[in-house]
C-alpha cells in the first residue's frame, strides 16, 4: 500500500525534473530560440541546482548533469526506511518522508531528545509531493552526492537508465551509519523487488538520452 501510494508521486516529481531537463537541453542545442519566459526559468534552475560558475559552457554542462530523474526504487526504499513506512511522527505531522532537516526557527518539527546546543528541526512540508521534490533536488544538487550523479551518468551511458541499487552507493553522506545504511537500502530494494520500477521501456516518451557532459 505504501509503494502504491508513493509511486505516482515519484513519477510526477520525476516528470517535472525531466521537463526542466528538456529546457536545459534546448538551451544547449537551440540557445537563440529561447523565449523570455524560458530564459527566466533557466536563471531559476541555475539557482535551484546550485550552479555558481559564470562560464556559460560550464553552466550548461553542470545543469545537464544535475537535472535528471532519480530511480524510483531508490526513492521508495529511502522513503520507507526514513519514514518507517509512512508511520513516523515527521511523516504524519510534517509530510517529511526522508528525514530532511532545516535550520531556521519554526521551519519544521523539533525532534525529541534534541541536544540543548542543537538548532536543527525536521522540515515540514505541505504535502508528500513537496517532500519528494525537495529530496530529489538535494540529491541532484548537493556536493555530497556528486558520486551518486556520476554513477547515474555511467549507467545512463551503459544501459540507458539508472538503477537504485547502483546509485545508492553514492549515499555515504546521507546517514551517519555510512555503508551500513547503504547496505540496508540495497537490501530493501532487492527484498521488495523495487528494481522493476527503474527500467524504462525502449522508445518510451519518458526515456531521455544520456548526458555526455564532462566535469561536475
Amino acid at each position: 500500500a505504501f509503494f502504491d501510494y508513493m509511486l505516482p508521486l515519484i513519477q510526477e516529481a520525476n516528470s517535472r525534473i525531466l521537463a526542466e531537463r528538456a529546457l536545459a537541453e534546448k538551451w544547449l542545442l537551440e540557445p537563440d530560440n529561447l523565449s523570455t519566459d524560458e530564459q527566466q526559468e533557466l536563471q531559476h534552475l541555475l539557482e535551484k541546482y546550485r550552479i555558481t560558475t559564470d562560464v556559460l559552457e560550464q553552466q550548461q554542462d553542470l545543469l545537464l548533469r544535475r537535472v535528471n530523474a532519480i530511480p524510483p526504487s531508490l526513492v521508495l526504499a529511502q522513503a520507507a526506511n526514513e519514514s518507517a513506512w509512512g508511520t513516523s511522527r515527521f511523516a504524519r505531522e510534517g509530510n517529511n518522508l526522508f528525514g530532511q532537516w532545516c535550520f531556521s526557527e519554526w521551519c519544521g518539527l523539533i525532534p525529541e531528545g534534541r541536544g540543548d546546543d542543537a538548532r536543527h528541526e525536521v522540515r515540514a512540508f505541505a504535502d508528500p509531493l513537496q517532500s519528494i521534490e525537495s529530496y530529489m533536488r538535494n540529491l541532484n544538487s548537493h556536493p555530497s552526492y556528486r558520486q551518486l550523479r556520476d554513477l547515474r551518468l555511467q549507467e545512463l551511458e551503459q544501459q540507458g537508465y539508472p538503477s537504485g541499487i547502483t546509485l545508492s552507493e553514492g549515499l555515504q553522506s546521507y546517514s551517519q551509519r555510512g555503508q551500513d545504511y547503504i547496505d540496508e537500502i540495497q537490501q530493501m530494494i532487492e527484498f521488495n523487488q523495487l528494481q522493476r520500477f527503474d527500467v524504462i521501456p525502449p522508445g518510451s516518451d519518458n526515456q531521455r538520452d544520456s548526458d555526455s557532459a564532462s566535469g561536475e
